[in-house]
């Protein structure tokens, strides 16, 4: 409602330059009189409390004066004339309220209420704690003049003086003296006399307000009125109409511009009749350039999809790296199709589509998954066809993975990459503008869904290749060659940085007594799940390798031989705990490891010596019994029936002669 009677008493010149004048000139009046109010009343308030302390002075000292005829000890007798005083109606205390003296017994010795004599005050304590050289005044706490407040004085009384009839106490302060106040009537009168004032103002005002709003409706309102209905004529067509020019004021300079300007819009008027047939030849020739400019857009087009396909496809084929791949298509296609929002999904192990990649990077899109057939990408790789959806607010398909009830806004297609008749995953293309891809488009971007599916395809089957030749196919654990890659690539970072780095080595106890037992296929079961075992008890980071035979190897990047050792301790009780179907040709009935650990750099610093030393270790827990864990201590490679060194280490990692340790320890 404000708002509203607010906009239109501004609707008009005359009352903005009224509403310009008259209040700031109101305000800023009575913001002085408020100032000249607050600082008269601050200067009375001042006058008030030194009046107040000077009266409580004068009536203390009062007390050093004793009556000649006074006998000693008789204190009331002494100081009578002060009693007078204080009894009767002296001028000098007619705005004193209480006017009482304490003694340092806090007992009333003085009071103009007779009744208080000689009896405790409830003050006293707080009356006695008053410093002997300062008085203490409290000033009313009302901070405007209307308010009537009171003030208060403590004045300690006392002295040489006192001593020659108060022998007894001490001659420093015999007693205090409480005085309170009314503030003066000058306060009252002054906020009298600045009330007359604030409805003088008011009043000089609402004169003003009238003077200028009178002033400015003969002087503003009513030319400019004229005026605007002159205007308003020449808006419906009215062009002939004239504004009379009567002042040499603003007002007139604008109805002298209104009237040159009808007369140029007459002038144009005539012109516009010949240029229309101009016009008309112009659009012919206009219409004929826009089609010569639409087929050379479609020709330039096609060269640029031609010219991006070739980029895709030298980018995409220059690696192998599946990574690469899709961070090549990522960088590549929506810079240059020019779509601001975009994402690869692939078919993970899970049979899901995982987002792999999207643009803007850091949108939280990466690692969503969509089961084949949700939505509008889960559509798309469930048909193998392209699926567009011209408007996300009207297709209940779309959705916004972690956000509840929320719907797209703009245009969204999604092209699967098929390959060999398999769907690989799904390339999505959106913008923000509804129906924003055309059909050119959309078989523009099947053709790169085709190469990018090719290059996906490719970097998969060379990954499967590349993890076929460093994976043990009987156990699925990575072999000897991965093994000693990641080894070497973790002492290099462990000297790098200086952290620790330690080796497990594990050998599956009598496993020669289980072939021969129970047969070949009964030791393949037992090295898988001794190695699954394994590898569900260590961390992510830790590498897990078969070393060869029934031996296995476990990196620990990071851990100290004190942790490697309860890792091991953790390893050797898992694979004694589990059950397997042949342990019962195995001694005690159970399948056992032996497992031998070393560290760097306290135990070695190099590949060879930190091998030797695991597997010297390994040796001492077969010596000892098997199923055990043994630290790599000094000496244990040079004990007799191994052969010992890092040149036979480096041999068995070649695979240049056979492993003897196995003979040595029976399996």
């Amino acid at each position: 409602m404000a708002q509203c009677v607010t906009g239109v008493f501004l609707n008009s010149v005359g009352n903005k330059l009224f509403a310009a004048i008259a209040l700031p000139t109101l305000i800023v009046a009575l913001f002085g009189v408020a100032l000249v109010w607050r600082a008269t009343d601050a200067a009375v308030r001042e006058s008030t409390e030194a009046e107040a302390v000077g009266l409580a002075d004068f009536v203390a000292t009062s007390f050093g004066t004793v009556d000649e005829g006074a006998a000693t000890g008789a204190p009331r007798v002494a100081h009578r004339a002060v009693t007078a005083a204080i009894r009767n109606k002296w001028a000098a205390l007619k705005f004193v309220n209480e006017l009482r003296v304490i003694d340092s017994k806090g007992v009333v010795r003085w009071s103009r209420r007779i009744e208080e004599e000689d009896k405790p005050f409830p003050e006293a304590a707080r009356l006695l704690a008053v410093n002997n050289e300062n008085p203490k005044y409290v000033g009313s706490a009302a901070p405007w003049p209307w308010s009537r407040g009171g003030g208060e004085v403590v004045q300690p009384i006392g002295g040489v003086a006192c001593a020659g009839c108060h022998t007894g106490e001490s001659t420093m302060r015999t007693g205090v003296l409480q005085l309170t106040v009314d503030e003066p009537s000058l306060r009252h009168e002054v906020s009298d006399v600045f009330s007359r004032a604030l409805w003088v103002m008011l009043i000089f005002a609402l004169v003003l307000v009238v003077a200028v709003s009178v002033s400015l409706r003969i002087f503003l309102v009513r030319p400019l009125g004229r005026l605007t209905a002159l205007m308003k004529k020449a808006e419906a067509g009215d062009v002939v109409v004239r504004a009379p020019v009567e002042n040499k004021d603003e007002i007139g300079r604008l109805a002298k511009a209104f009237n040159n300007m009808l007369a140029r819009l007459t002038e144009m008027k005539v012109s516009e009749i010949d240029q229309q047939r101009d016009l008309e030849k112009a659009r012919a020739d206009l219409q004929l350039h826009t089609e010569l400019e639409k087929l050379n857009h479609r020709l330039n087009s096609r060269l640029e999809e031609l010219s991006t396909l070739f980029e895709l496809a030298r980018a995409v084929t220059s690696t192998l790296d599946l990574e690469e791949v899709l961070s090549r298509i990522t960088a590549l296609v929506p810079m240059r199709v020019g779509v601001p929002k975009f994402s690869i999904m692939l078919i993970n192990a899970d049979g899901l589509l995982e987002v792999m990649r999207a643009v803007p990077p850091g949108i939280g899109s990466e690692g969503l998954t969509f089961s084949v057939g949700e939505g509008v990408c889960g559509r798309a790789a469930e048909i193998g066809k392209s699926v567009y959806v011209p408007d996300l607010q009207k297709d209940t398909r779309f959705k916004l993975r972690g956000v509840r009830n929320a719907a797209g806004s703009g245009c969204l297609l999604s092209v699967p990459m098929v390959n060999g008749g398999q769907v690989l995953g799904v390339l999505n293309f959106e913008r923000p503008t509804r129906a924003d891809f055309s059909s050119e488009e959309i078989e523009f971007y099947m053709s790169v869904a085709d190469q990018a599916a090719l290059a996906v395809q490719n970097a998969k089957l060379h990954e499967q290749t590349v993890s076929l030749s460093v994976t043990d196919p009987l156990t699925g654990v990575p072999n000897r060659r991965y093994l000693f890659q990641q080894l070497e690539a973790e002492i290099n970072r462990a000297n790098r940085f200086g952290t620790q780095l330690s080796m497990l080595m594990i050998d599956i106890d009598y496993f020669k007594r289980l072939n021969d037992n129970a047969g070949h296929q009964a030791g393949d079961v037992a090295l898988r799940k001794v190695s699954q075992i394994l590898k569900n008890s260590i961390r992510k980071v830790d590498t897990l390798g078969r070393y060869g035979g029934e031996e296995f190897v476990v990196l620990l990047p990071q851990v100290p031989r004190v942790e490697a050792l309860e890792v091991a301790e953790k390893l050797r009780k898992a694979v004694e705990d589990e059950h397997f179907e042949h342990a019962h040709v195995q001694p005690n009935g159970k399948v056992t490891i032996s497992i031998g650990v070393s560290s760097l750099p306290g135990d070695a610093t190099e590949l060879e010596k930190l091998v030797d030393s695991a597997d010297a270790a390994l040796y001492a827990s077969k010596r000892g019994g098997r199923n055990l864990v043994h630290a790599y201590a000094l000496g244990m490679e040079l004990h007799p029936g191994r052969e010992r060194g890092p040149t036979a280490t480096a041999k068995k990692i070649t695979g240049e002669i056979p492993v003897v340790k196995a003979d040595a320890k029976n399996g």
